[in-house]
């Protein structure tokens, strides 16, 4: 057997991209609250005592824009003038304009309806992409959440590491902190052996290595490891550059949407490329990626496969796909002929549906922002329910 080895990281709700993109996505709810048919595509920009907040906003709903980035900011831990980045007392500018009319055109009536395409067109084709691309869901049996082990045992990691800055009982840590793990795979791809368990978190300046150790240790992985790889012989790694107290968006610059694998698969799956936060869900980066996974989901819930990853394609201003391509890495339970009929039965992919059918116009975005958007729990992840799998298995004989 050939050795091979895996790693996935995430990162804190203080790390600068993620502080980025909860503005972004705080923006997002705050203008979904009062118009569900909002069209916002909002990026932001964190550094040194400075939030720039830029993008396309079309709303009926009343913004401040400067109270939702201070209130995010401060709520993460940013509220004290020596982390250089005070969310009472730094500087927010705004350069937002309305959401460009070519594209609105497409997306409020697709090209089946405009050019009469389609015999019998219904509601639902009305709705065109807000965008060309392609995006990717992925599904597997190694975990519970039917996430790849890697990057749900990263995200475990961090979500601890900011809930032991929140609850006090270590008070030295700071906002800013990224997770890190590798496993050891067997040779269907499985992980076998946790290896090494890094975790970088930012602190107070009189905070000693080893007090620092210790807590991390103690408080964060330990809790955190799932009991099979326990009694691994894991290397641990706390904050390998000796020193980390200048942090946050005073020591490097955020940027929304710049996470991409933190916020899909670790790495383990493909990626189109479009980031989410910020974006409404009429932008098929966020809601078509949202929909595959749903797929996947339940593909793999359903027994077809042990892993699955989807692809699915679309062109601006049309509602239907342009393609839809399974990946089921020689795992499958069923005839992989039968898996793409299924999906087209079971599930609707046009933009409209997908928002009609995982409930997307509500202000649910800001907690996807943090901890990866796939894997979750709670009312505003619908796109993990395994709703469809009796389904599924009716249709493939499972």
């Amino acid at each position: 057997m050939n050795r091979r080895t895996f790693t996935s990281e995430s990162v804190t709700e203080g790390h600068p991209d993620k502080v980025a993109d909860q503005i972004s996505d705080a923006v997002l709810d705050a203008a979904l609250t009062d118009d569900p048919h909002s069209r916002v595509a909002c990026e932001t920009i964190v550094t040194a005592n400075l939030a720039v907040i830029a993008g396309e906003i079309t709303t009926t709903s009343d913004l401040d824009l400067e109270a939702i980035a201070r209130n995010v900011i401060v709520e993460i831990g940013y509220s004290e003038p020596e982390l250089r980045f005070d969310g009472h007392t730094c500087d927010i500018r705004i350069a937002v304009q309305e959401q460009s009319a070519d594209i609105a055109m497409g997306v409020d009536d697709s090209r089946e309806v405009r050019g009469a395409m389609m015999a019998g067109t219904d509601e639902l084709d009305r709705q065109g992409a807000g965008d060309q691309g392609f995006m990717f869901g992925y599904a597997t049996e190694d975990t519970d959440t039917f996430m790849p082990m890697p990057i749900h045992l990263a995200h475990r990691l961090a979500e601890q590491l900011a809930a032991v800055r929140h609850s006090g009982s270590a008070s030295f840590i700071r906002p800013d902190g990224k997770t890190q793990v590798t496993f050891e795979l067997d040779d269907s791809g499985t992980p076998r052996r946790l290896e090494t368990v890094l975790v970088s978190t930012q602190h107070e300046p009189d905070a000693g290595d080893s007090e620092l150790r210790a807590a991390v240790i103690d408080q964060v992985i330990a809790p955190t490891v799932p009991d099979r790889f326990a009694d691994d012989g894991y290397e641990i790694l706390v904050n390998p550059t000796g020193r980390f107290v200048l942090g946050g968006p005073a020591g490097d610059t955020g940027l929304t949407g710049r996470k991409l694998m933190v916020d899909t698969y670790g790495g383990m799956a493909r990626h189109g490329g479009g980031a989410f936060s910020g974006k409404d869900p009429t932008k098929v980066d966020r809601s078509g990626a949202y929909a595959v996974r749903w797929v996947a989901k339940n593909l793999v819930a359903a027994g077809a496969a042990q892993r699955c990853e989807v692809q699915v394609a679309y062109a601006i201003g049309v509602a239907r796909p342009v393609s839809l391509f399974l990946e089921t890495f020689g795992t499958e339970r069923v005839d992989p002929a039968k898996l793409a009929t299924a999906v087209n039965e079971v599930f609707d992919l046009r933009p409209a549906a997908i928002l009609r059918d995982l409930d997307l116009r509500r202000p649910i975005y800001r907690p996807t922002a943090t901890y990866g958007h796939f894997g979750r729990t709670g009312a505003g992840f619908t796109w993990e329910r395994t709703d469809r799998v009796e389904e599924l298995q009716s249709i493939l004989g499972l």
